[in-house]
């Protein structure tokens, strides 16, 4: 590879975060902590279902 040769890993990736930082004011918000939350019971809940059948 030369010097004069772009390998395009900046320029490639650019659209894609300007794609991952735009935000959609109609997008639903769920709190982080709500989704954690909301797999651990899951998870209990499966064990139970598990640990009963």
């Amino acid at each position: 590879m030369d010097k004069g040769q772009n390998t395009g890993g900046l320029m490639s990736s650019a659209g894609l975060i300007r794609y991952f930082d735009s935000e959609d004011s109609n997008a639903i918000r769920i709190d982080p902590k709500t989704v954690i939350a909301t797999g651990v019971m899951l998870g209990v809940l499966v064990q139970l279902l598990t640990f009963v059948s």
